[in-house]
């Protein structure tokens, strides 16, 4: 499951910058209308990995993969493998509100499903879940669902501060989460 989720991920990656276009004009004042498009892509790109990063984590204090597992995490895949088309339409769409509110949309999904994938683990490991015991109660995520709710909502009003929050978000979120690597480490002594 972990090689099959880091070659969608990969190719996730792949398709994101294949959407830049170089300018037609090799001077750097023809790069200046491609910003939105460059930093929707290093917003997406960051956020890809970011859930690369956590899931291998997550991935590591699993002890067995079943059905459920499998399409929970074929739920967060699907909602990843859109960050390629929703980065491209807000890249291109120059603060448009619904290009960022859909943009915010996938970023909730694939909050939701990487959430769907941590509780199907857990549910399968049970209440001795090394999962569990990493991640409790989960307020950096319950937070982040908050936060896109919230920067949806306010694409309709001004998109930048709709721009603000998902970078707000991701910036809660680059670091990676320790207490999953330290639970792994501790029951492994």
């Amino acid at each position: 499951m972990e090689a099959f989720s880091d070659g969608v991920i990969a190719i996730i990656i792949t398709i994101m910058v294949l959407e830049l276009r170089p300018p037609q004009e090799p001077t750097l004042e023809a790069l200046r209308p491609m910003l939105p498009v460059f930093l929707s892509y290093v917003l997406s790109f960051i956020y890809v990995g970011i859930y690369w990063n956590n899931h291998h984590h997550m991935l590591h204090a699993c002890l067995h993969v079943g059905g459920g597992i499998l399409w929970a995490n074929l739920f967060f895949l699907f909602w990843l493998s859109l960050f390629p088309f929703a980065t491209a339409w807000i890249g291109d769409a120059h603060g448009a509100p619904i290009p960022t509110a859909i943009y915010g949309g996938v970023l909730l999904m694939a909050g939701l499903g990487y959430l769907a994938l941590q509780r199907a683990i857990i549910a399968s490991e049970g209440p001795n879940s090394m999962l569990l015991a990493a991640v409790g109660v989960d307020w950096k995520g319950k937070l982040s669902a908050v936060g896109y709710m919230v920067a949806i909502a306010m694409a309709f009003v001004d998109t930048r501060i709709s721009l603000a929050i998902y970078g707000v978000i991701a910036l809660m979120w680059v670091i990676p989460d320790r207490r999953i690597e330290r639970v792994v480490e501790q029951t492994r002594e």
